[in-house]
């Protein structure tokens, strides 16, 4: 690792360590959310983006790391199987057990097969959770308590978050280490040509066991926290929601790269807490960033970075600047006008707002953004139009102005 990445993770992990200090209870509260799922879509990444092994039922592993860690935090008549801070063990071990039962099934197959078959385990598992109470509690869930332990409460956020910082820091400098061994560069060998691996004499199989068994046990870690944190589990957890949100941050931040997965797991994490409460069709648009992230950054959020670090040498940093600055401005303005479209849309689509319609009659304004907009004007669809086709034309813009910079160089 060069000295300076080294130096940024350092930053990092100062700003994280800070961060609690600027921020409110709530915004506490979401930045262990979003720890939570940087490291989930870390282990995820052990298997997709290392191993090339692609799982549509990961929740699986992290739901039963919750489960254990809420078990373990009531056992002994509520003192805990272990101290708080040791309970992520707990959610390691149950991850652990069940990703090399699922995973010895599951890695016979390799490919499309391989997918099936950890979605179909993983609907089992969401399918009998109802049905066993005294393990998953029903419909009413299983909740615990955390216990004081080596002179802390934990009982607050501010607590928490440096406890669940803990984990997660440990748990990637773990992952990244594994990158390092012969064993991470076998996971690569798994991913780009596994027969050429079979003809060298690897037990193949035995490769993508141990690679699902530790993407399986980290997932676990990761729903410990989230026990810890919630100190309530649903069966719930263990829907195909989870498991396919973990895929969508992971390719939105990037498989390539380690800490892709993690940047796209905190940033749409976010996005959610931000946008979750000012409408109701924020999954549109994570569906929307999806979709254009994987149209025109198929390398994922993270590829800008290697982009920076990729042509710094060849382009003057002033240069690169501007036309990050002109891509970003463009889709700032492009995203403006089309939040506009979809909110007027959805308002005028609203039953409420067609329960007001009259026939013969103007359609009354609907309010959004603090303004007044009515429906009928030419000008209220042209302002978000106009903003949609500048945003496009910047991005367009910069693009050829970098198309242009490389045909220069190679002249």
């Amino acid at each position: 690792m060069k000295s300076s990445h080294i130096l940024a993770l350092l930053l990092l992990v100062a700003f994280l360590l800070a961060l609690p200090a600027f921020m409110s209870t709530s915004l506490v509260n979401a930045a262990i959310q979003m720890l939570i799922a940087a490291l989930f879509a870390s282990a995820f990444n052990v298997l997709a983006g290392q191993g090339g092994m692609l799982s549509f039922g990961h929740a699986a592993y992290f739901g039963i790391g919750t489960f254990a860690t809420i078990h373990a935090m009531n056992a002994l008549d509520g003192t805990g199987l272990l101290p708080a801070p040791l309970l992520p063990l707990v959610g390691a071990a149950a991850g652990c057990l069940l990703g090399l039962v699922a995973g010895w099934f599951s890695t016979q197959r390799s490919g499309v097969y391989f997918s099936m078959i950890t979605l179909a385990l993983a609907e089992l598992l969401h399918s009998l959770a109802p049905h066993l109470k005294d393990v998953f509690g029903g419909e009413g869930g299983v909740s615990a308590m955390r216990m004081p332990a080596w002179g802390l409460t934990f009982g607050s956020a501010i607590e928490v978050y440096y406890l669940t910082l803990a984990w997660v820091l440990l748990s990637l400098a773990l992952l990244y280490f594994l990158t390092l061994t012969p064993l991470g560069r076998l996971c690569q060998g798994l991913r780009e040509n596994s027969q050429r691996l079979r003809f060298m004499g690897y037990n193949v199989h035995a490769l993508r066991l141990m690679v699902f068994t530790i993407s399986a046990t980290f997932s676990g870690i990761a729903g410990a926290l989230l026990a810890l944190n919630n100190e309530a589990a649903n069966y719930v957890i263990f829907d195909m929601s989870l498991s396919s949100q973990v895929v969508l941050n992971s390719y939105i931040g990037g498989i390539g790269a380690f800490f892709g997965p993690a940047l796209g797991a905190a940033v749409m994490t976010f996005f959610g807490y931000a946008v979750s409460d000012l409408t109701r069709t924020w999954l549109l648009y994570q569906g929307v960033i999806f979709v254009l992230v994987m149209m025109f950054m198929p390398a994922g959020l993270f590829s800008v970075s290697g982009w920076w670090s990729g042509n710094r040498g060849k382009h003057a940093p002033a240069t690169l600047l501007r036309i990050l600055a002109l891509r970003m401005a463009g889709c700032a303005l492009g995203a403006c006008g089309f939040v506009f479209i979809v909110e007027l849309l959805a308002r005028i689509l609203a039953q409420d707002y067609q329960s007001l319609l009259v026939e013969g009659a103007a359609w009354p304004a609907v309010a959004l953004f603090g303004l007044q907009w009515l429906p009928g004007a030419a000008a209220t669809w042209l302002l978000p139009a106009a903003l949609l086709a500048a945003g496009i034309a910047l991005v367009i813009g910069a693009n050829r102005k970098w198309q242009f910079l490389r045909e220069e160089q190679t002249a």
